[in-house]
C-alpha cells in the first residue's frame, strides 16, 4: 500500500484537494491507497455474497455490502471486501448514506486475501474491527484454500474444504461449504 500525498482526512473535507482516486482507506488519519482484488479473490467474494443474499429472511436481517468504506473512529475507515450490517445496527427502513464512508461499524468483516497481503496488516483489521465492535471477522485464504473465523481477537477457528462456514448468531442460518465458497459452482439456492 502506498500513501496517497493528502495526510490527514481534514482535508477530505477540504475542496482543494480532489477525492482519492481508486479505493482508499484511512488509517490513524492518512489516507493510504488500497490494492483492488485480483480476479480469483473478487470472485470468491462475489461468490460469497450471493450466498449470503440467498439466506432466507435475508431481507429482514440486514444488508450485506462489497467493498464499501466504513467510518470505525475519526482516524479509522476501513474497506473490508464483504461485510454484513445487521438491521439492528443500521435500521432497514433508513435511508443509506450518500458520503463515501458509511457511519456503522459491521457486524461481520471479511477480508479476502491477496499474496500482496502483509500479516501484521490482517491482523491489525482483526484487531480494529473488533474493538469498533464488529462481532466477527472472516480472513479467507484462497491459495491455501482456508478461512480463518474470529469471534473475538484471540478466538479463532481455521476452516477449510470439508468445512462449512457457519454465520453463528451474526447471520442465523447462514452455512456454506467451503468447497462451494473456493470452486467454481455457485452456492446451491
Amino acid at each position: 500500500m502506498a500513501t496517497v500525498v493528502r495526510p490527514t482526512t481534514d482535508d477530505l473535507t477540504d475542496s482543494t484537494w480532489p477525492e482519492p482516486e481508486g479505493f482508499y482507506e484511512v488509517i490513524n488519519g492518512l489516507i493510504v491507497e488500497k490494492a483492488q482484488m485480483s480476479t480469483r479473490e473478487h470472485l470468491i467474494a462475489a461468490r460469497l455474497v450471493r450466498a449470503m443474499n440467498l439466506l432466507d429472511g435475508m431481507d429482514r436481517l440486514g444488508q450485506v455490502v462489497f467493498e464499501v468504506l466504513f467510518e470505525l473512529d475519526c482516524n479509522l475507515k476501513r474497506r473490508p471486501d464483504v461485510a454484513f450490517v445487521s438491521a439492528e445496527r443500521w435500521p432497514l427502513d433508513r435511508d443509506y448514506p450518500t458520503s463515501n464512508a458509511w457511519a456503522v461499524v459491521p457486524d461481520l468483516a471479511i477480508e479476502a486475501i491477496s499474496p500482496t497481503n502483509k500479516t501484521d496488516d490482517d491482523m491489525e483489521k482483526v484487531e480494529e474491527y473488533f474493538r469498533a465492535g464488529s462481532r466477527r471477522v472472516w480472513l479467507i485464504f484462497p491459495r491455501q484454500r482456508k478461512v480463518y473465523d474470529y469471534d473475538s481477537p484471540a478466538s479463532v477457528r481455521i476452516l477449510q474444504v470439508g468445512d462449512e462456514l457457519d454465520g453463528g448468531a451474526v447471520l442465523p442460518g447462514f452455512r456454506l461449504p467451503l468447497a462451494v465458497l473456493f470452486n467454481s459452482e455457485l452456492a446451491p439456492p
